[in-house]
């Protein structure tokens, strides 16, 4: 097999669900001849980290794990238009020509002693971390205050810049005016302040943004690996309102140079983008009728002055254009983050950022074929709408999950037109909601179906139409 083939184990549809409470950090070490990246955590956090709100892209976030009352699906920052319409791409920019192939980079092994020792003397610390059940610690000091490092087996890293703060000012007690109260510093001082840890953990070519976040500020820095720029593999400090770095977490993990994928244009990554597609959620909302003031009296069932009862959907009320074009402004090929059989690595991936309703975000899609990326099909549990031997266009339904797109690909033979179904996670961060969602999706066949029989690629069972039951 050749170092091409062994690299397609890894896919964004396997990636691990993100958390909008975890805080990640990567940073590259040079050390014992090779890379040290502390990289993304996909769980844990603090209380304080999972307040912060939504992710730094502008893409949406937020704690909320269900529809509002008026529908909006979890995830769906204020101003933010609701994913569940169609969601259309259009150029606005000259795209960048690929190279025929680009490289993944795997994470490699678990944290050591030394992994920790490096760290801690990148972060200033002048004692050696001391073992304990289950990873090394270092700091603080014996009061309780000054920062601590604390760095697991498991590679999860957490770093605190003090200790906790106290009324009580006795000698060797921090005290005076709370640092996490007030408004939060300019995006400049938050870059000031989180300079010194970016120099010391190797982070200086860096593409570095800042957001607020209720009185704090993240600065996040997103690496550069091989010579490409990188996303979901970024550094973020958490900046207080008295403009400190208080918080940063990670995972360290070396990089190893993985195998090269062939790599798709970013004009057929943009048609791809177009044919994806996402959940359906609810309009009605999430169930049940009662509102926390009854209308003039009216309770659950009843009917309104107007004459409208309340547990009735609302006909009268103007509709959410149910198309949203995404305009978009720059194409630059790189990498993110992805988690396979093999563990995580970083795949080729064409990086957007565009603009939606005078709003800038960015969004990506893989640089790799998906086919690539799941040489495997995997049994789907697609229905067919029902068509004619005439018909060029199949509409496919089946359930998926909030927080990722979803493409339907035909691979047409002159007995079968196989369908397989791929899922692309977004990759914001977003927290999402653990439940199943209707989607539709529509495949265009480069020529009638005729007597072909209309399979899953996975099986080679015909796939059963729309309102009857898989066998």
């Amino acid at each position: 097999m050749s170092e091409m083939e062994t690299s397609t184990d890894v896919g964004p549809g396997r990636r691990r669900p993100p958390l909008v409470a975890a805080l990640v950090a990567a940073a590259v070490l040079a050390a014992g001849g090779g890379t040290y990246l502390a990289v993304a955590r996909t769980g844990g956090g603090d209380a304080d980290s999972a307040r912060t709100g939504a992710p730094a892209d502008g893409r949406g976030g937020g704690p909320a794990l269900s529809p509002s009352p008026g529908g909006t699906p979890p995830g769906i920052a204020p101003g933010e238009p609701d994913p569940s319409g169609d969601e259309r791409y259009r150029v606005g920019v000259a795209l960048p020509k690929a190279p025929e192939t680009a490289h993944a980079y795997r994470a490699q092994g678990k944290a050591t002693a030394a992994d920790a020792a490096r760290l801690a003397k990148a972060l200033g610390f002048a004692g050696a971390p001391v073992k304990g059940p289950v990873g090394w610690r270092v700091g603080p000091d014996k009061d309780g205050s000054g920062p601590s490092l604390s760095v697991y087996e498991s590679g999860d890293w957490r770093y605190e810049a003090r200790g906790p703060s106290t009324d009580d000012c006795r000698p060797g007690k921090r005290c005076g005016a709370d640092p996490t109260a007030g408004p939060p510093v300019s995006d400049e001082a938050a870059r000031r302040a989180a300079a010194p840890l970016m120099r010391a953990l190797g982070l200086a070519d860096a593409a570095v943004s800042s957001e607020a976040r209720g009185p704090a500020r993240l600065v996040t820095a997103d690496p550069r690996v091989g010579g490409l720029p990188t996303r979901s593999w970024e550094t973020r400090f958490t900046v207080d309102a008295g403009g400190g770095v208080v918080l940063a977490e990670g995972r360290l993990a070396g990089l190893a140079h993985g195998g090269a994928y062939p790599v798709i244009s970013a004009e057929q990554a943009v048609r791809e983008l177009n044919a994806t597609v996402r959940a359906e959620w609810p309009r009605g909302g999430t169930g049940g009728c009662a509102t926390s003031v009854p209308l003039d009296g009216a309770g659950v069932g009843t009917v309104d002055r107007a004459g409208a009862d309340p547990c009735e959907p609302r006909t009268d009320l103007p509709k959410s254009p149910r198309e949203s074009v995404t305009t978009i402004r720059t194409a630059v090929l790189g990498l993110s983050s992805s988690v396979g059989r093999t563990g995580e690595a970083l795949v080729p991936t064409w990086l957007f950022e565009g603009e939606r309703d005078g709003r800038s975000y960015r969004f990506d899609y893989p640089a790799v074929p998906l086919e690539r990326l799941f040489p495997k099909a995997e049994p789907s549990e697609l229905r067919v709408e029902p068509y004619t031997q005439r018909d060029r266009r199949l509409g496919v339904a089946f359930t998926g999950g909030a927080c990722s797109r979803y493409l339907v690909k035909a691979e047409e033979t002159a007995e079968q037109v196989r369908l397989r179904l791929f899922e692309i996670p977004d990759g914001s961060g977003r927290v999402c909601a653990a439940i199943a969602l209707p989607v539709d999706a529509a495949v265009e066949l480069d020529g009638p179906v005729g007597d072909r029989a209309v399979v899953d690629a996975a099986t080679g069972r015909s796939l059963p139409r729309v309102g009857t039951s898989a066998k």
